[in-house]
């Protein structure tokens, strides 16, 4: 980033997605293999995932249709039975190991793109090389931090339900129940919202600062104290983004018998989600780099480029994350 730090805080959602840009075009080569060392292995277990989920339910759908018509305590039933749990089993198994890869290929994608744009910001030497050396050191601070952030949102998903369950009992299934369970979602999804952008950008914090897990969650809410609306719009834009190419890829690869698409047709729109898939997480993840530094910007605060280029150090010796006294950023006048 060749802006003065000052500058920074007025940069608005163009200024940012601009600013995330001019990174990924000035070093294409580098987030080049990034994107193909890790970015692309997750945008392609995202997307099999899909096919494989749809595959697999599939046939818990036929079994569960045969099992509706076939004769109670008959042999056939119980085979069905049989042959529907293992099927249960199977989809059971394969999203767990889809999530646990799902975390791994996250948190290391998300450590290599947060040193790289923390490492151009203070101008330092910066090699594909040193970015895979310091990834390992870094992303079990980011794993503490997701646990957090895990179980923030199954405490908030319950309290949710809990609500809507109340709202239903009390009010009952009519227009007063109606309205409230409309309001319900609706204060949902904006808390929903709030709180992912809270943990992407306690994501960068885990990284940059000697902050991770609940410290790291509480620091990210302050820093986006004034550019909440910025924050968010970004999150919700690339969501859309994220959202758009998951209907595309449901409609032309998983359910393209449907629309008479042949083999090369699917295969086609397949790389083409691949791709826009690949390049909306990456610039995601660039883009939420800069979110941290325009909001340190924005609270009067400038990060000392030379500190934070010898704790990025890494061939010196281990990662070490930024101290308080190196981030609590000095203040400055506009």
């Amino acid at each position: 980033m060749d802006r003065e730090p000052e500058e920074l805080q007025f940069l608005g959602i163009v200024g940012i997605c601009h600013e995330a840009s001019k990174i990924l075009h000035s070093w294409q080569r580098l987030f080049a293999q990034i994107a193909l060392a890790l970015v692309l292995p997750l945008s392609v277990l995202f997307l099999a995932h899909i096919y494989v989920s749809h595959l697999l339910f599939s046939k818990i759908d036929r079994s569960e249709v045969a099992l509706d018509v076939a004769t109670p305590g008959s042999p056939s039933e119980s085979a069905i039975l049989s042959r529907l749990s293992a099927e249960w089993s199977a989809f059971l198994l394969f999203k767990a190991a889809y999530l646990l890869a799902l975390l791994v290929l996250s948190l290391l994608s998300t450590s290599a793109v947060v040193y790289s744009v923390a490492s151009i910001y203070t101008a330092k030497d910066l090699s594909f090389a040193k970015v895979l050396a310091v990834v390992p050191k870094v992303w079990r601070r980011l794993m503490i931090t997701f646990l957090w952030a895990f179980l923030l949102l199954v405490a908030y998903n319950t309290a949710a339900l809990i609500l809507a369950v109340l709202a239903v009992l009390l009010l009952g299934p009519h227009t007063a129940g109606l309205v409230a369970i409309a309001l319900i979602a609706l204060v949902y999804a904006a808390g929903l919202v709030w709180i992912s952008v809270v943990w992407h950008v306690a994501s960068v914090v885990s990284v940059l600062e000697d902050a991770c897990g609940i410290e790291a969650m509480r620091k990210s809410r302050a820093l986006i104290r004034g550019k909440t609306w910025t924050a968010v719009a970004i999150f919700v834009v690339l969501n859309l983004c994220f959202v758009g190419v998951e209907v595309g890829f449901r409609l032309a690869v998983v359910r393209g018998n449907y629309l008479n698409l042949g083999v090369g047709s699917r295969v086609g729109y397949s790389v083409l989600m691949l791709s826009f898939l690949c390049a909306v997480i990456l610039f995601a993840l660039v883009a939420q780099t800069v979110v941290y530094f325009v909001c340190k910007s924005y609270h009067h605060e400038s990060i000392d480029k030379s500190s934070l280029a010898d704790h990025l150090e890494v061939y010196l010796g281990d990662y070490m994350p930024l101290k308080a006294r190196d981030v609590q950023l000095e203040q400055f006048h506009v």
